[in-house]
């Protein structure tokens, strides 16, 4: 048995010519979606697939052998649901909500701009129906989306149209630049002048005999502050 312990994703960096002369296998994903596996190829070699965990096999990429022979991966076939949104009937959009409820249930699917594959499943094929869209048993290859943060290369489409390799670089510059100049001018010039005279004070009547007048007495206070110019 050959070990391949090293994946090429959509055979990234070879020449054409290169993958013209490696030899094929042919996965479904229920096999490709696993790091560790047995598999023979085109050439009737037992290879033994030794990845890192959570890698996901993906139709187009390359396996490399232990002695440097290249394997290109070919999705088989197999059994899937087809599902199309009914022109006459509905829209488009019917796909987005039936992708919504199909993820809440945690289940891979194939997102494709004008259908959506899912692995046999009659209760799902049922409840898609009753939304109104065209469920269809076919054989094909299936390619179901990856985690956002799975390993390797998770997503179902294509992988070669926008790779991040080691030497892809992002740079982000940004440059704030905060001038807060806040200037308060405060003057606050008291000048008070008070005149206080003596208010006439109206005669009280006298009272009456045997009785005691209580006259209240209010003392007005007045607060002087370092700015307060007063001159009594």
């Amino acid at each position: 048995m050959i070990q391949v312990s090293k994946l090429l994703p959509q055979g990234q960096g070879l020449a054409p010519v290169l993958l013209k002369r490696a030899t094929t296998v042919e996965l479904d994903w229920d096999v490709r979606q696993k790091s560790r596996f047995a598999a023979t190829d085109s050439a009737g070699r037992e290879l033994g697939i030794f990845l890192p965990r959570g890698t996901l096999v993906r139709g187009g990429d390359v396996l490399v052998a232990e002695d440097g022979s290249m394997v290109r991966v070919i999705a088989a076939p197999q059994p899937v649901l087809v599902i199309t949104h009914c022109k006459n009937h509905g829209t488009p959009f019917d796909l987005t909500r039936a992708a919504y409820h199909l993820g809440n249930r945690h289940v891979p699917i194939e997102l494709q701009p004008d259908h959506l594959k899912i692995e046999p499943d009659h209760v799902l094929a049922d409840m898609l129906r009753a939304m109104h869209l065209i469920v269809t048993e076919q054989n094909l290859a299936f390619e179901p989306e990856g985690g956002a943060y799975a390993a390797g290369h998770g997503g179902g489409h294509s992988h070669g149209e926008h790779g991040h390799g080691k030497g892809h670089d992002h740079h982000h510059g940004h440059d704030h630049s905060h001038d807060h100049s806040h200037g308060h001018t405060h003057d606050h010039g008291h000048s008070h002048d008070h005149s206080h005279a003596a208010a006439p004070v109206a005669p009280s009547a006298a009272p009456a005999r045997g009785r005691t007048v209580s006259i209240p007495v209010v003392s007005h206070g007045h607060v002087h502050g370092p700015d307060c110019n007063h001159d009594h």
